[in-house]
């Protein structure tokens, strides 16, 4: 209403003419006629920004909760708006699929409220991280994909790694074994992802549902294993910086060997040490 008014003022006081208040206001030519015409008495009639949606008003809700669930899993697993749309059918939802696409586009732009982290500290000797890798050498002139077991202690930021052919269970315990025998001890927490080998079932929070062959080794050691939150690296940081060194110092370029009893020696030990400034640790 300040504008129609602002409008008429200009023409009816100031005397400017329509081209004037176009260069003033940046409105269009057809729309300060329109509110030079209608009666002042009358309020301007503007366009409806958005179309009303009557038949989404009571799925608003259930759609929110989706968005807002989804937005908490990778992004591989995140549902568009199609599939959206879809399931909202299956629920009774006879509009259309523009509204459903105006709905999701909306509640992305709204601010996602981000939590905070306080750095955790440990004590020597008390946890380390452990993590997979996937890397790529050459054995006997074949290149090959091989799996590197990182371990890192928290405290003094230690590493250890192992390379095995494969993932499998008895690789984890093998690669555990070498790794507390180089170390001289055995930490008294391990924080792992939500391995296969490892992890059976992820059920709410930190809550998890371990493999008993593992919950076996862990108890063998007596170590207690902590499961990170999925699709939350931050959470073992180290191991998963140490797996962006080792492969920038020990397999890039790619590495060449004879053998694949070659890729665990005393010169891939050298060279990762050398590269890093510490003592030897890649086994």
């Amino acid at each position: 209403m300040e504008t129609v008014l602002k409008i008429r003022r200009m023409h009816q006081v100031d005397g400017q003419s329509i081209n004037a208040i176009v260069k003033v206001t940046g409105l269009s030519r057809n729309t300060v006629r329109k509110y030079l015409r209608q009666p002042p008495s009358e309020p301007p009639k503007y366009r409806r920004q958005q179309p009303a949606k009557p038949k989404l008003g009571e799925f608003e809700p259930t759609l929110a909760q989706w968005l807002d669930l989804d937005a908490q899993r990778p992004k591989r697993q995140r549902r568009c708006a199609k599939q959206l749309f879809e399931d909202l059918q299956r629920l009774g939802y006879q509009g259309a699929y523009d509204s459903v696409q105006r709905f999701v586009r909306d509640h992305k732009k709204q601010p996602v409220k981000t939590a905070a982290f306080v750095p955790l500290t440990f004590a020597a000797g008390e946890a380390y991280q452990f993590d997979w890798s996937e890397e790529e050498v050459e054995i006997g002139g074949v290149v090959q994909r091989v799996k590197a077991a990182h371990f890192r202690l928290i405290h003094s930021r230690q590493p250890f790694v192992m390379v095995f052919p494969r993932e499998t269970q008895e690789m984890v315990f093998a690669a555990h074994d070498a790794a507390f025998h180089y170390w001289g001890g055995v930490p008294r927490q391990g924080i792992y992802d939500n391995l296969k080998t490892c992890v059976d079932q992820v059920l709410d929070g930190k809550e998890r549902r371990f493999n008993p062959r593992f919950l076996a080794l862990m108890s063998h050691y007596v170590i207690e294993p902590v499961a990170c939150t999925p699709a939350s690296g931050w959470e073992k940081g180290q191991v998963e910086k140490q797996v962006q060194d080792v492969r920038r110092r020990c397999f890039t370029p790619r590495r060449k060997v004879d053998c694949s009893g070659q890729l665990n020696p005393d010169t891939l030990l050298s060279r990762f040490s050398a590269s890093a400034g510490g003592s030897p640790s890649l086994c």
